[in-house]
């Protein structure tokens, strides 16, 4: 531990080079995080603040963050409280704001220091200590409480932390919200900051702790989108595995408590591990091989598999398939929810998806008769379609980033109502979710979508990169063609909803937008063949390259 570290930054490559080592240079992640005062820009991107641990996201900035989010409440702003869905400041006192976090580095830490600013104001709290995102959503709802702070950065690496912030419908806080406290807190950022917070001293915070997922199974209960002893029947009585793979989240426990304890269903990376063993904790590919091997190795005639991001808002299926494991992502999922709950369990609406999402789905629709809402990257975007209230209401709401959710359940992605609904797609349909797959298929065409993206120089994050990219819709016009993979394609549309979608005649087409929380430039793809999905990713990436270089 005698090593000098410049900066939070430096010390961060030095623990993720080799993290069974780095762990013990946690400590002095914790030194930075709390001693640095440098102000940060604070963006709300699809899914919350985000920023690294020590560098941007400090003790400080979370104080600042906080702090914002109190300033709006007292100023009862009339738009502001609409758009939260509260009266107004003495309303949200009353209602309370639910705080926790994911089971990160300093998640805790974290969340007292906004429970103590949140009470000295006078705001009711609620505890939830380690908790899931949909938790939270769902929380909000049976508490009626005014809203939440979860602190968790979802899906993103180790060495990143994050605030989302949820009104009090449950779902992720609208622009209309998070504008204001991006600019009241950009503004404090701009002050003295010192001076804003150096008296502000977090007390040794007593508060009303919380039991979310027990409120959770409740909420699952009333809603009846799902229908749990159905679930559970079919896990007792018939010949299954089901492996579901937690990766150090706080995922960890949820499905032991709404089905129960049962060796049918096997549990991997359940330990606390701040590192996640040194992977990107997210729901992809080559994050699966233990969930595979776990079905592999079985004989079991019903095999599932899922993997789950740490806040549990995220989700990637494997499955049998004859007698090979085949990976569901979510393009397909989605599209095979709106199926089996529009078919089988007779819910009659829209389907909402995101707009890089597969057309699989589309064609689904089309011959079903349902139409097909298509929204900006972000699962916010999906609250019109969701609300009870909704004179177009969705049966299910998905983007191809492994979230999901559906008809009367709550307006946040959620990873666990997505694992148990493919429970009870087995249940139903007496089909392996790869066999009901291939039938749909069979039926509706084949398509054949994937996602990737680049890094690009924090500084780029926000506007700056917006610019850069919006290069690209000022050079590409409809009927102008673009070489992909040795053959000319001739550009059918450009849709710019979210970021340049560019659709070619074939069919196939890709989507180029910037992350609204990482310094990454994401592309989202779909060709007609499995072979042709290289040549697509190639070009995306080609064209971005040249409008950053410019």
């Amino acid at each position: 531990m005698s090593q000098q570290f410049e900066n939070a930054a430096a010390c961060w490559k030095t623990i993720l080079s080799d993290v069974s080592k780095g762990k013990e240079f946690l400590p002095v992640i914790e030194k930075f995080a709390r001693e640095n005062m440098n102000p940060s820009k604070i963006v709300f991107g699809t899914s919350g603040w985000r920023g690294e641990i020590g560098t941007d996201f400090t003790f400080n900035n979370v104080r600042i963050v906080t702090s914002a989010i109190i300033e709006a409440f007292r100023s009862n702003d009339r738009s502001f409280m609409q758009a939260m869905g509260v009266s107004g400041f003495d309303e949200i006192k009353k209602r309370g704001v639910i705080v926790g976090h994911d089971n990160r580095f300093l998640g805790r830490e974290f969340a007292m220091e906004a429970i103590g600013l949140l009470q000295k104001e006078g705001i009711r709290t609620w505890y939830a200590k380690e908790a899931t995102t949909p938790e939270f959503s769902a929380g909000i709802e049976m508490l009626k409480a005014a809203c939440s702070i979860n602190l968790t950065p979802s899906h993103n690496p180790a060495n990143y932390a994050g605030f989302k912030f949820n009104s009090s419908d449950g779902g992720p806080a609208g622009t209309e919200i998070t504008s204001v406290i991006e600019e009241t807190a950009n503004r404090m950022m701009g002050l003295s900051v010192k001076c804003q917070v150096s008296s502000v001293k977090c007390p040794s915070v007593k508060c009303q702790e919380i039991d979310l997922t027990d409120l959770y199974i409740k909420y699952i209960l009333e809603r009846k989108t799902l229908d749990l002893e159905k679930i559970r029947d079919f896990i007792n009585n018939e010949d299954c595995i089901i492996c579901v793979d937690n990766v150090h989240g706080a995922t960890r426990g949820r499905i032991q408590r709404i089905l129960g304890e049962t060796l049918k269903i096997k549990y991997l990376r359940t330990e606390d591990d701040y590192l996640f063993g040194g992977i990107a904790p997210e729901p992809s590919e080559k994050n699966m091989k233990g969930v595979e091997s776990v079905l592999r190795e079985s004989a079991a005639l019903f095999k599932l598999g899922a993997i789950m991001d740490p806040d549990g808002d995220r989700i990637r299926y494997a499955a049998r398939y004859s007698n090979n494991i085949v990976q569901i992502p979510m393009n397909y999922f989605g599209a095979m929810s709106l199926h089996f709950l529009h078919v089988y369990k007779k819910i009659s609406g829209i389907v909402a998806k995101s707009v890089g999402t597969s057309n699989f789905v589309n064609a689904i629709a089309e011959k079903l008769g349902i139409k097909v809402i298509e929204t900006k990257v972000g699962f916010k975007n999906f609250r019109p379609y969701m609300l009870s209230t909704s004179s177009e209401r969705a049966i299910v709401a998905f983007e191809e980033s492994d979230g999901i959710s559906a008809y009367n359940h709550t307006l946040e992605k959620d990873a666990l109502f997505g694992f148990l609904l493919s429970i009870e797609m087995m249940a139903v349909t007496g089909k392996n979710l790869g066999e009901y797959l291939k039938g749909i298929m069979d039926e509706y065409g084949y398509y054949y979508p994937d996602r990737s993206g680049i890094e690009v120089d924090r500084s780029f994050v926000g506007e700056p990169l917006l610019k850069k990219l919006a290069v690209i819709q000022e050079k590409y016009k409809k009927g102008d063609a673009i070489g992909i993979g040795g053959q000319e394609r001739v550009i059918k549309d450009i849709i710019t909803v979210d970021g340049i979608k560019i659709v070619f005649d074939d069919g196939s087409w890709l989507m180029i937008r910037p992350s609204g929380t990482e310094p990454k430039v994401r592309f989202y793809i779909e060709a007609r063949t499995e072979e042709g999905k290289k040549a697509v990713f190639e070009t995306a990436e080609r064209i971005t390259k040249e409008a950053l270089s410019n």
